[in-house]
């Protein structure tokens, strides 16, 4: 299995899935249907996406949609390594929210956020404001981790695995959910804090006022995995006209774009790695938001 496909599972979130020989050539005609936006999405993906519109990649949509002058439409298909090849490849559909900038799979917009992975701790743990899995306050404390996941090999090389409780991350969506049973255990005392993908860390901490969501913002040490994302839409590698388009929509609604992250607690980090806590733009109020 492909590095960009591990990492996507991983995350939970970002969709990398291996394409074929043919879509790399990228002679195929435009398929992008300009009367309705056409969205590939996971049902049940909370907090990214649902059948019932109540994600923040839902919200995301829309903002697009009003920004093209047309209605959104979805093809439902379940998180995995198929979604790209059964949806986006196959034309059902026009854009998939949230992939790796970079992937090598799908032709990638510019970036609309950036985040990272965080630590979630309870007010008066003593631990409210690591930021860094190399704390020396977590030694010997119990840490929650989804097992495989980018940040486990960070928890590794801190001395924090003996302790650590660890949570699956290949699971079906519409039926569970690790990162919200971490949360749940730090919040019942059972652990003394978690390591989790920002996304969820902040959209699941907001159920609970006496947690606190800390992004990991630190250098990257050398020979470590990763823990910070650039996100993009991800198109058909051929359509670059689209992805244009896609593009200049992020660029006139980045503000739109950020408070929605922003209201679903979404850690949001500039390339400095400066934590954003207000939209970067203005914010315009639309029917569907």
């Amino acid at each position: 299995m492909r590095t960009h496909a591990l990492l996507a599972l991983f995350l939970g979130s970002l969709v990398v899935a291996p394409g074929g020989a043919g879509a790399a050539e990228g002679h195929l005609a435009d398929a992008v249907n300009r009367n309705v936006f056409r969205v590939c999405a996971t049902p049940g993906n909370l907090p990214y996406s649902n059948e019932k519109g109540e994600g923040f990649e839902n919200k995301i949509a829309e903002i697009f949609a009003d920004e093209l002058g047309r209605p959104v439409e979805y093809t439902w298909f379940p998180q995995g390594l198929g979604l790209v090849r059964m949806t986006l490849a196959a034309r059902r559909c026009d854009v998939i929210m949230g992939t790796v900038q970079a992937d090598e799979y799908t032709l990638n917009t510019n970036h609309y956020y950036r985040t990272t992975y965080a630590i979630i701790a309870k007010k008066g743990s003593g631990l409210e404001d690591v930021n860094s899995i190399y704390d020396e306050r977590l030694k010997g404390k119990t840490i929650g981790v989804q097992a495989g996941a980018p940040a486990a090999d960070h928890v590794a090389r801190a001395g924090l695995m003996p302790n650590a409780r660890s949570y699956r991350f290949m699971v079906d969506t519409r039926h569970e959910s690790p990162p919200r049973e971490m949360i749940q255990d730090i919040e019942k005392g059972e652990i003394d804090a978690g390591v989790l993908w920002g996304p969820y860390a902040g959209y699941y901490a907001k159920e609970f006022g006496d947690l606190v969501v800390n992004p990991i913002v630190e250098a990257r040490r050398p020979g470590t995995e990763r823990l910070d994302y650039r996100i993009t839409l991800g198109v058909r590698v051929n359509e670059v006209q689209w992805k244009h388009e896609i593009n200049d929509v992020i660029t006139k609604r980045q503000g739109d774009i950020d408070k929605i992250l922003l209201d679903y607690g979404v850690p949001i980090i500039d390339e400095d790695n400066k934590i954003i806590t207000e939209p970067r733009g203005p914010v315009k109020a639309t029917g569907s938001n």
